[in-house]
């Protein structure tokens, strides 16, 4: 195996200056979203969603990001997930961006509450047919199946269930959640491990941001 230890980088790229930060940190991170998005990155809306269930035993897993707004941030599945059984036991999440070609990353972290059922209406109907199948195929999500055939012949039976030009009803077990972000951390790689980091903590109406060790 390949000896780890010696494989590094050096970010050189940019740096992050208090005089940089918007004073609103969802503007902050629309701003860095959407330099990502310019700079033609695969899904930079893409995250990792950290949970824990009741005991407090973590996991990770990748979604995709569908809204930020002063609401919150925005993402969509099954509600019988392992991530939507530990949402339902423990509401809190962290969310990770990391975009290694800009050599940044953002965190979000807060209280997580279920949209409301018209939002994940308008949502489920706006993906991709094959999506809307795929999501009534893949119920209970998480779950052991026997393998992929029998995958395959339910999304199959699911075609025949709803032929084209019928409407896909969404399921009760799909939706969204969203995050009500409480605080936000904004991180630019620098050279030789001295990285910028901000962070954006809620006091009352207002958000405070300080500069952390790298």
């Amino acid at each position: 195996m390949t000896d780890l230890t010696g494989l590094r980088l050096s970010y050189t790229r940019a740096e992050l200056r208090r005089a940089d930060l918007n004073p609103d940190p969802l503007a902050q991170f629309q701003g860095w979203l959407q330099e990502a998005i310019g700079a033609d990155l695969r899904e930079p809306y893409a995250l990792s969603l950290a949970t824990a269930d009741a005991s407090g035993r973590p996991s990770v897993r990748t979604v995709l990001l569908r809204g930020a707004t002063p609401a919150g941030l925005t993402f969509y599945t099954n509600y019988d997930s392992h991530k939507g059984r530990d949402l339902n036991a423990n509401p809190q999440a962290e969310l990770l961006f990391h975009w290694p070609e800009l050599e940044r990353q953002v965190r979000a972290s807060g209280p997580v509450t279920r949209i409301p059922d018209e939002e994940s209406d308008a949502y489920f109907h706006a993906r991709p047919r094959e999506s809307q199948l795929a999501a009534h195929a893949s119920d209970p999500q998480s779950a052991p199946i026997a393998g992929r055939e029998a995958l395959e012949a339910k999304f199959a039976a699911l075609h025949g269930r709803y032929p084209d030009g019928t409407e896909v009803p969404r399921p009760a077990f799909w939706g969204g959640f969203r995050v009500q972000v409480h605080g936000w951390e904004f991180w630019q790689g620098r050279a030789n491990r001295m990285h910028d980091r901000f962070t954006y903590t809620r006091s009352g109406e207002e958000w405070q941001i300080q500069r952390l060790m790298p």
